[in-house]
């Protein structure tokens, strides 16, 4: 019984507990909303304020849409008027054009008879027009709708139709007539004429083949009085070339004359008609021009024997000289082509009678896809390719031939080859940018690195190889020697002058690379900027022969530091090891004033200089006595580690070493003391008075110092003057 009295009171405390929740939630929504009574306040005495102008608002929109119904009631009826008006005013212009039809057929009926009978076509022609330019179906419903006068209508009809035709017929005859009695006045007269019979087409048809007929027999006179005269004429040697040219003039010549003449009369776009008509017997007289230019010039024979030139079994190939003028010849045809091809696309682009740029566009792609299934087209790019094969040719016998012949000149530091060699090169570079074909300019450019690479960076690299001769020679005197042609020359004195102008030749052939880059970008004509990219990326490839010559460089200098330098500076060297640098004040102060080392080894290095300055470049020369203080500070130090010392020997040292440093930072423009770097903080470290010294120098100094400090440990135990424990107590 008490377990159920304690269940329900616990029901009793969930439900009280419950409510209780529910009345402190309905008290705080009371609350805020008690807090909320004065904004609510706010808003409804503003509302009440607004109320008056809402109704005002109101009786003013019932107005509003009163007077727009209104206003739409009364257009809607005016519209209707004006429709109804409108209607009549076209009926009634119907009704005057009728008339005038009426009118006007009835004089053309008369006048195109009478216009004919006395051999005014011109007349004639303009009346007929007059009626093909009639609505035809409003004719014969005119006809249907005038009972009493339709049979005059289809009278005047059927007479203006046979009117037509028959004069149709009477113009094509008189101008045949004309064409064939070369009456050009007559021609043109008559050609006037077709379109006002509708017969745009058939006329320019006739006056297309008219002027083909015309440029035919213009090329073939030109060519065979060229071929006439081939043995007595200045141009023999370009005659194909001046008649290609000619034919081109004169096709460009009757496209400017008539275009005016075939937009006037034929109207817009139609002078495409008449080029691609002009451009067909272009391919003919192009293609009997090209034939007889192979012929002539054994065109296919040469490329046959350039294409089996390596052959084992063909020892025969043409002379390079034979090929000059007429890889002139092919590039004047080349620039002649592209030359007339820019002028039949600026011709087509620039017909003021197409007001449609769409259709422009569409003339062009039609001009386009004829040309570039021309059979212009296709013979162009077969004498393109025959060129390139024969202009690879002429470059890399050139090149050999002038490597072949190379020879050392007096006055110059380098030899003939490199002159030759790119003078060729940028002849034939040049000769293909006169072509005007970006792409065959580029063929060329990436030959002439090819042959720069294979034949001249070969041959510099093959003499950089076999190196630099040695013994001592006095190398002005080899150059003389070698310039004078005397017997008494050795194999050994060219070799190293041949070394010498080589070495050098490497040298300029990289600064005439980058002057050929540059003036190659400014020559060559790019019609688009696609184009100048594409030159500009052919020319790059050229940076592989700076490489390649680069190589050889080196290769020349390390041969010049094995064979030259090295040698000679471990037998200047020789006299520092046999003198002591344990002194005395006074032998120290006799050491000073007699340097029995430094003179000497100064004046050796001094004439070895002098030996090569005037025969090397700049370059070459700055680099030889960066690569000979490299060589001496190397080589001294190692002198030095054999070598005891004591404080006066460490001071002359160090003075030694100073004066080094000053020569060398006078014999050239490039800094040197970094090459001497080691060397000096040597000369340093043994002009030490006391070992703790090297602290204020060692990890302290701005200068990095290149020596270790083990190796700064084992200076200073040549130093005799010093202990060994102070040194072990050095530490880093």
């Amino acid at each position: 019984m008490a377990s159920i009295i304690d269940l329900i009171d616990e029901e009793h405390r969930a439900l009280y507990a419950k409510i209780c929740e529910e009345e402190e939630k309905v008290t705080k929504e009371l609350q805020a909303a008690v807090s909320r009574h004065p904004l609510l306040d706010a808003k409804v005495r503003n509302i009440t304020k607004v109320i008056p102008n809402l109704e005002l608002i109101s009786n003013d929109a019932r107005q509003l849409s009163d007077m727009i119904g209104f206003a739409s009631t009364l257009i809607e009826g005016v519209s209707v008027k004006v429709r109804r008006l409108d209607l009549a005013r076209s009926r009634i212009s119907e009704c005057q054009q009728r008339v005038h039809d009426l009118l006007d057929l009835q004089l053309c009926c008369d006048g195109v008879e009478s216009a004919m009978n006395s051999g005014d076509f011109e007349k004639a022609a303009g009346h007929v027009h007059r009626y093909l330019s009639m609505d035809q179906r409003l004719l014969e419903k005119t006809a249907d709708d005038v009972d009493q006068d339709s049979a005059a209508v289809n009278n005047s009809i059927r007479l203006l139709q046979d009117a037509a035709g028959k004069l149709s017929h009477i113009l094509a005859e008189k101008f045949s007539e004309a064409v064939k009695n070369d009456d050009v006045a007559s021609v043109e007269r008559f050609f006037k004429l077709f379109p006002l019979l509708d017969m745009h087409d058939r006329g320019l048809d006739e006056y297309s083949t008219y002027l083909s007929n015309q440029i035919q027999i213009f090329a073939k006179t030109k060519l065979k009085s060229a071929l006439e005269n081939k043995n007595t004429d200045k141009r023999a040697g370009i005659l194909f070339a001046d008649v290609v040219t000619l034919l081109f003039e004169e096709i460009a010549s009757t496209v400017e004359v008539h275009q005016p003449l075939v937009e006037t009369y034929y109207g817009p776009g139609r002078i495409l008609k008449l080029i691609l008509r002009l451009q067909e017997e272009c391919d003919k007289q192009v293609k009997i021009i090209l034939n007889e230019l192979w012929r002539s010039r054994q065109l296919e024979r040469l490329a046959s024997l350039v294409r089996d030139r390596n052959k084992p079994a063909n020892s025969a190939k043409p002379d390079p000289k034979d090929l000059d003028q007429l890889l002139g010849e092919l590039t004047i045809i080349q620039s002649r082509y592209h030359l007339y091809l820019k002028f039949l696309r600026r011709k087509v682009a620039g017909d003021r009678s197409v007001d449609d740029g769409v259709e422009q566009r569409n003339l062009l792609a039609e001009l386009e896809g004829k040309l570039q299934n021309s059979n212009l087209c296709r013979l162009m790019q077969e004498l393109l390719n025959n060129y390139l094969l024969l202009e690879h040719f002429y470059m890399e016998e050139s090149v050999k031939k002038a490597i072949q012949l190379d020879s050392v000149e007096t006055g110059t530091p380098t030899s003939s080859m490199i002159d030759d060699v790119f003078f060729i090169v940028k002849k034939c570079i040049r000769r293909a940018s006169m072509s005007s074909n970006i792409d065959g300019v580029c063929v060329v450019i990436n030959n002439a690195c090819a042959v720069l690479e294979t034949e001249l960076c070969s041959s510099l690299m093959h003499t950089m190889k076999i190196g630099f001769p040695s013994g001592y020679i006095d190398l002005t005197q080899a150059y003389n020697v070698m310039i004078q042609g005397r017997l008494q020359t050795t194999d050994a004195e060219q070799s190293k002058a041949i070394f010498i102008a080589h070495l050098n030749n490497a040298d300029v052939g990289a600064d005439y690379i980058n002057t050929l880059c540059t003036s190659l970008v400014d020559e060559v004509n790019c019609s688009t900027e696609l184009e100048r990219r594409k030159l500009e990326s052919c020319l790059t490839g050229l940076s592989s022969v700076s490489v390649a010559l680069g190589g050889a460089q080196e290769l020349g200098h390390q041969q010049l530091r094995n064979t030259a330098i090295k040698p000679r500076v471990l037998s200047w060297l020789e006299s520092f090891t046999t003198l002591s640098h344990v002194l005395t004040e006074e032998e120290f102060s006799s050491y000073e004033a007699n340097e029995p080392f430094i003179r000497g080894f100064i004046g050796n290095i001094d004439n070895f200089l002098t030996e090569f300055k005037g025969q090397l470049t700049s370059n070459n020369y700055e680099t030889l006595v960066s690569i000979l203080a490299t060589e001496v500070n190397n080589l001294m130090e190692k002198v030095v580690l054999k070598t005891e010392f004591n404080r006066f020997g460490g001071l002359a040292l160090d003075k030694e070493v100073r004066a080094l440093v000053s020569y060398f930072s006078t014999a050239t423009s490039w800094s040197v003391r970094d090459k001497l770097a080691r060397l000096t903080q040597v000369a340093t470290v043994l002009n030490l008075e006391q070992v703790n010294e090297i602290n204020e120098y060692w990890g302290s100094s701005p200068v990095p110092w290149r020596l270790s400090l083990q190796e700064i440990k084992k200076l200073l135990k040549l130093r005799t003057d010093f202990s060994s424990d102070d040194i072990s107590k050095l530490h880093s």
